[in-house]
C-alpha cells in the first residue's frame, strides 16, 4: 500500500456477543480529553455516522462480524454534561476463520480488523488552562490501546504488548499515532489422522497487530487489526504428531483455497491491515 505505516507505526468494540465492552475505550480523565479534541470543533445531532473503510480490500475477503452504537461515557464537565458516543465495526478475514473452523473445529480468528468513530456532545469551547491538547490526545491514545487489547482478547488474542510506536499519515491527510503490538492466539482443535483416529491440537500462535488513532477535525477515529506472525501451516505442523506433517494432512483434508489461506505469509496480512487502517474515514 502507498501509505503503509512506517518505522514505529502500527495498525472496535463490539456488543456483548463478542465479550468486548466499548466503555473500556474511554473513561475517567479520558472523557475530558476527547471533549477537548472533538467537542471543541462542533457537534451533531442524531446517530453517530459509522466509520467508513474506503479501501476496496474490505469487500474482498472480509466479513462484518458486528456493528454497534453505544454511549462510551457520560460525565459532568463544569456546568455541562459531556456524552461520548461511538459507532464501531469489527471484521474477520473469512478464508482464515472458515479454514480453522471447517478443518479443525477451532473457534475464533487470528485475523481481525476494526474501525471506530467517537463523537463527543455537546461542543466544548474552552478548557482549564492546565489542560493542553497534547496531554488530552495522549490520554485518548492510552485509552485506545487499552481498548484494543480488550478487543483482541475477545477474539482469542492475549498477552498483547506494545512493540513500537510512531506516526503515519492516513489517506485523509491527518496524522495518526500508530503502534505495533505483539500477542498470542491459542490455537486448539481436532485433526483426523490416516488411521481413522483423531488427535487434539493445541499450539500458541504468535500475533502481530497494528493500531492507529487520529483526530479528523470533528471526531476521533480508531482503527487496527491483527494477524499471525508466521504461516498457520507451520503452527499446524508443530501441533501434529510425527506420523504426519501439515502438508500431507492438508492435502488429504482441505481444498486448495483452505490450504492457501492457512499458508498466507505475515507480510500479506500486514499489507492488508495497513491499507485498511489508513483508509478509515
Amino acid at each position: 500500500m502507498n501509505d503503509k505505516p512506517s518505522g514505529g507505526e502500527t495498525a472496535g468494540s463490539m456488543g456483548d456477543g463478542t465479550g468486548v465492552t466499548r466503555r473500556r475505550l474511554l473513561a475517567g480523565g479520558a472523557a475530558v480529553a476527547v471533549a477537548g479534541l472533538a467537542g471543541c470543533l462542533g457537534t451533531r445531532d442524531g446517530p453517530v455516522p459509522e466509520p467508513t473503510v474506503t479501501s476496496d480490500r474490505i469487500d474482498d475477503g472480509w466479513r462484518l462480524l458486528d456493528e454497534s452504537e453505544s454511549t462510551v461515557f457520560e460525565q459532568s464537565y463544569g456546568p455541562v454534561t459531556v456524552t461520548a458516543l461511538e459507532h464501531t465495526l469489527i471484521y474477520e478475514y473469512v478464508s482464515v476463520a472458515e479454514a480453522l473452523s471447517e478443518t479443525f473445529g477451532a473457534s475464533g480468528s487470528p485475523v481481525v480488523f476494526f474501525a471506530t468513530r467517537i463523537d463527543v456532545r455537546p461542543a466544548i469551547d474552552s478548557l482549564p488552562a492546565d489542560v493542553g491538547r497534547d496531554r488530552l490526545m495522549s490520554e485518548v491514545e492510552t485509552a485506545a490501546v487499552d481498548a484494543f487489547r480488550s478487543q483482541l482478547n475477545a477474539s482469542g488474542i492475549e498477552n498483547v504488548e506494545i512493540v513500537d510506536q510512531g506516526t503515519s499519515t492516513v489517506e485523509t491527510g491527518h496524522t495518526a499515532t500508530t503502534w505495533k503490538l505483539a500477542g498470542e492466539f491459542a490455537f486448539e482443535g481436532e485433526a483426523p489422522l490416516p488411521d481413522g483416529s483423531t488427535t487434539s491440537l493445541s499450539e500458541t500462535v504468535e500475533i502481530e497487530s497494528r493500531l492507529g488513532v487520529w483526530h479528523d477535525g470533528t471526531d476521533v477515529l480508531v482503527a487496527g487489526g491483527a494477524y499471525p506472525a508466521e504461516p498457520l501451516t507451520r503452527v499446524i505442523d508443530d501441533s501434529l504428531p510425527s506420523v504426519i506433517d501439515a502438508e500431507t494432512f492438508l492435502e488429504e483434508t482441505a481444498d486448495e483455497e483452505t490450504r492457501a489461506a492457512l499458508a498466507t505469509e505475515p507480510a500479506a496480512f500486514d499489507e492488508e491491515i495497513s491499507a485498511l487502517l489508513v483508509s478509515v474515514e
